[in-house]
């Protein structure tokens, strides 16, 4: 089965339909029993995901009968779902409300994304920000843009390199071992200043559109990152684990460095693992 890029749009509309239907309604209305914890206090999980990964998995057999689909709460339930990622002749990977901490928290920092993959490469990336109801959308050779809710496409473009001094970033130390959880950050210091919104959705979407430099991953879980970085790539960035490898939708673990060009790139490997 072959992917048409003419079926950007109806995916981008087919997340909308979903965060319509079963995450906006539940936005600061979460009742009791429409959450619960998975694998930490932080680590949550709302009816809101479940339903609208329901609904977009359900669409998505519909139009491409033969497809892999990777979805974050399905691979919770059962992790052997993600076996065969790199090797799909076609894959969809859904995170059906990227930042389920903030939404359930009442905080207006989610968002619904989805990657495209074909044989073992990422082709298109979708982010939609139900609460601005727009699109951050990337195509292999095809740039980034922003679809804006009245239709209009504005390209977006990472920013231009900076001295570390003068970067803004974030560093997610809290999935890592000491002694590297506490080098990266006291060497996250060495940057102008920082953000952390607990969503990678936006935090690409801040780098995909210059509005901010880097950031560090160390969890790499598909449908967190393979939307997100595609679209920062075909925004000009550069994306590739912590050992200067590629970053592949095969991948969960390597850790993953995110920056402007690849001398940024070095640079910002250089300075914050320094000892």
């Amino acid at each position: 089965m072959t992917f048409d890029y003419r079926a950007i749009d109806w995916l981008a509309d087919l997340l909308a339909d979903a965060a319509r239907a079963e995450i906006m309604p539940r936005f600061r209305r979460l009742g009791e029993g429409d959450l619960r914890q998975k694998t930490s206090a932080a680590d949550l999980v709302t009816e809101a995901d479940v339903n609208a990964e329901r609904l977009i998995t359900a669409r998505l057999r519909e139009r491409y009968a033969s497809a892999m689909i990777v979805g974050e709460e399905a691979c919770s339930d059962n992790p052997a779902l993600l076996a065969g990622l790199g090797d799909a002749e076609l894959a969809f990977v859904i995170d059906p409300v990227d930042g389920t901490f903030n939404f359930a928290s009442g905080v207006p920092l989610f968002g619904v994304m989805l990657g495209v993959v074909v044989k073992g490469e990422t082709v298109a990336g979708i982010i939609h920000d139900p609460v601005g109801k727009d699109w951050l959308i990337g195509a292999k050779g095809a740039g980034s843009h922003i679809r804006h809710a009245h239709g209009a496409l504005e390209k977006v473009r990472v920013a231009a390199p900076v001295p570390i001094s003068q970067m803004t970033g974030a560093v997610s130390w809290q999935y890592l071992r000491e002694p590297e959880r506490s080098r990266l950050a006291r060497n996250h210091t060495k940057a102008l200043s920082q953000f952390g919104y607990r969503c990678a959705a936006h935090e690409y979407r801040l780098l995909a559109s210059g509005h901010a430099h880097f950031v560090v991953y160390n969890k790499l879980m598909p449908w967190d990152h393979l939307a997100g970085v595609l679209i920062h790539q075909e925004a000009g960035g550069h994306a590739a684990r912590i050992d200067g490898n590629p970053y592949l939708p095969s991948h969960v673990d390597g850790g993953l460095l995110v920056a402007p060009d690849k001398d940024s790139w070095q640079e910002l490997r250089r300075e914050l693992w320094a000892e």
